[in-house]
């Protein structure tokens, strides 16, 4: 059994669930369900990555394949890549911000539409498991666009900012020793040449497989003191942290408090419609009020999709919405091949706070105080469903709404919650947010969190 694929990627252990050998399948599974004859390949820094990349590599040439490789790469890089070179699909090979025994892969059709169990991953799994192949066929090639990508991907992210709206700040930047840092200096080298006051300064910037610093994950509580601190050292505007593959962009305000990610869901809704009034807006179940609150007072529309970039992805492309947020610090444009990037975010906000002379605590302070939210509590328990079956005994009965888009959501009135399981890692999430009453909001979290721990 192929126990990496996942509801919309593939991610597992190594030496366990994905090797060189597994890989070689899948790739060749991707290009034999997909009848692609030309496919971006991309990777992230983990050390495992190269060989993984080069087994896939390998195995789109015995198919036949002309590949594009596009070598250290952010997953948004390989998204827009697939459009902008017609491509038959695209695969990432990144575990983002999964622990050190993980790797895994981020796979797109063409047109960078997602790739689901119902799309075409499920297809993909059922020929690797098989692993009926065949002799290699004939044509098969790797051509390096590394170059001619990079640039086209910064000259299509530049066109969502107006530089001239920006103004002098000083920025932190925590590259995680991921794979953001070269993308980032390219973008910043961009800027630059169009003037833009900004200051950088940069920390683990470097790309290192090893992760000296730390697995780049900043939404761990225990990962985001490097950059509050870098902020205060340096009297920065602003701190911006990104994860393994960078497709996350993670926001700390001027005093180095970290921003919950709906807020800036909020944040980017309110200016998107801005620029198109009654555009529809996509947001994930976890994390809602504040951004359906946002969304109503602009005269904007929006609309709830499941979890996970497969999903939102679907959503943005099916209701034409201009852009897409999770609180997990996804977010979604409609102009950039309907896919999340980590690199537009910063620039969008850099932009708000220039047109609005405010600091980024000033921004979202108002938004806090009228949903303040936990922030994404993880549980690894024993027993999924019983540690939900024990809170929705609970809660149930008193519950004024419920909905199962994805996992489970309770609303009570006066705050609600959403427990569901991770797509990804053996977990249990809890998110949950209250109208305007932080006391009894902490109240609920510690009941709560009694409940799953039984």
């Amino acid at each position: 059994m192929l126990n990496a694929f996942k509801a919309y990627d593939i991610r597992g252990r190594l030496g366990v669930d994905l090797d060189a050998g597994i890989a070689r399948r899948i790739g060749r599974g991707f290009a034999r369900a997909l009848d692609a004859k030309k496919v971006v390949l991309g990777r992230d820094i983990r050390a495992s990555s190269m060989e993984l990349a080069g087994a896939v590599a390998q195995a789109l040439v015995d198919e036949g394949v002309e590949v594009l490789d596009l070598g250290l790469a952010g997953t948004e890089e390989m998204y827009f890549a697939v459009t902008h070179f017609a491509a038959d699909g695209g695969i990432e090979v990144t575990a983002s911000h999964n622990p050190m025994d993980y790797n895994g892969m981020k796979m797109v059709r063409a047109g960078s539409a997602p790739l689901d169990t119902a799309t075409g991953l499920g297809a993909i799994h059922d020929l690797a498991e098989a692993d009926d192949f065949g002799p290699a066929r004939p044509g098969g090639s790797i051509r390096d666009v590394a170059q001619e990508a990079r640039a086209a991907y910064v000259a299509r992210v530049m066109e969502f900012v107006d530089v001239a709206a920006l103004r002098p700040l000083k920025i932190v930047v925590n590259a995680g020793n991921g794979a953001a840092g070269p993308t980032f200096d390219a973008i910043a080298d961009a800027l630059a040449a169009k003037g833009a006051p900004l200051e950088f300064i940069r920390i683990h910037h470097q790309p290192d497989g090893g992760f000296p610093n730390g697995i780049p994950n900043p939404l761990l509580p225990e990962n985001q003191p490097v950059t509050a601190d870098a902020v205060r050292s340096a009297g920065a505007d602003l701190g911006i942290a990104f994860d393994g593959d960078f497709d996350r962009c993670f926001f700390f305000d001027e005093t180095g408090a970290f921003i919950d990610g709906e807020y800036i869901v909020g944040l980017l809704a309110a200016a998107f419609l801005a620029r198109e009034p009654g555009a529809r807006i996509v947001h994930d179940p976890r994390v809602i009020w504040n951004t359906r609150d946002i969304v109503e007072r602009a005269g904007g529309t929006a609309i709830q999709s499941r979890t996970g970039h497969a999903f939102l992805k679907a959503a943005l492309r099916e209701h034409d919405a201009i852009y897409g947020g999770e609180m997990s610090a996804h977010h979604y444009f409609r102009d950039f091949v309907c896919c999340d990037s980590g690199m537009i975010p910063w620039l969008l906000v850099t932009e708000l706070m220039g047109r609005s002379g405010q600091p980024l605590s000033a921004m979202v302070a108002e938004r806090r105080a009228a949903f303040p939210s936990s922030g994404e509590i993880n549980f690894t328990v024993a027993d999924v469903a019983a540690a939900r079956a024990r809170v929705e005994a609970e809660f149930g009965p008193q519950a004024i709404g419920r909905d199962e888009t994805d996992g489970l959501s309770l609303d009570m009135g006066d705050w609600r919650f959403n427990l569901r399981a991770s797509n990804t890692e053996p977990l249990l999430r809890l998110n949950a947010e209250s109208r305007g009453d932080r006391m009894l909001l902490d109240r609920q979290v510690a009941r709560l969190r009694d409940l799953i721990a039984g």
